[in-house]
Formats: structure tokens, C-alpha cells, sequence
């Protein structure tokens, strides 16, 4: 036997915990919002996004230290985790005016 190798870690003892204000704050979008789905996206050493889509069409975002951490933070809160950006939860949301504009912005300042 090699050195180390008498003792394993489960995933359980391995994974972040959700910091609970990460949890409180998806519960918080998801309430004011009559329900929501969440799509999780990994952005490298930044850790994972977590994209928020509201039943009324409102969006938002989170940054969890990583895809596990999303995930657990999204099932405390108890919110589904679509696995892509499907064309039904694409058609759903409804950016703001302001996010157009700076979108404009950020167009005509190439």
C-alpha cells in the first residue's frame, strides 16, 4: 500500500459548504420573483455563476467559490438547476432597459 492511500475522503467531507448568505440571496431572488431556475456556469480560478431566471422574466446573478458549492447553494435554496441554456429559459427572460442601454454603450464605444 502506498503512503496516503489507507485513507479516502468522501465527497461530504471534501465539498465547500454554501455560505448561507449565497443561499438567503438566491431564496431572496426566487421569492420576489414568483419562482426561478438557475443555470450554473463555470468561469475559471473565479469559481461558478450562478445565473438566476425569475418566473416573471427578471434575471440575476451570484459567484459561488465553485460548481459544487452552486449546485448545494441552489438545492438549499430550492431552486431547479437547468443543465444548459435551453431556448425556453432563453425566451423567458426580459432584460431591462438599463441593461439595453449599457449594452449600447458598450457598442458604440468599440
Amino acid at each position: 500500500m502506498a503512503d496516503g492511500s489507507d485513507t479516502t475522503l468522501t465527497a461530504d467531507q471534501t465539498a465547500e459548504q454554501a455560505p448561507n448568505g449565497l443561499v438567503a440571496g438566491i431564496k431572496s431572488f426566487a421569492a420576489g420573483h414568483g419562482g426561478a431556475k438557475a443555470v450554473i456556469e463555470y468561469v475559471g480560478k473565479r469559481g461558478a455563476r450562478i445565473v438566476l431566471v425569475g418566473s416573471d422574466g427578471a434575471w440575476a446573478d451570484q459567484f459561488a467559490d465553485g460548481t459544487d458549492v452552486a449546485r448545494q447553494a441552489c438545492a438549499k435554496a430550492g431552486v431547479d438547476v437547468e443543465n444548459a441554456w435551453e431556448r425556453e429559459l432563453m425566451d423567458q427572460m426580459r432584460p431591462s432597459n438599463d441593461l439595453w442601454r449599457s449594452m449600447a454603450r458598450r457598442t458604440m464605444a468599440r
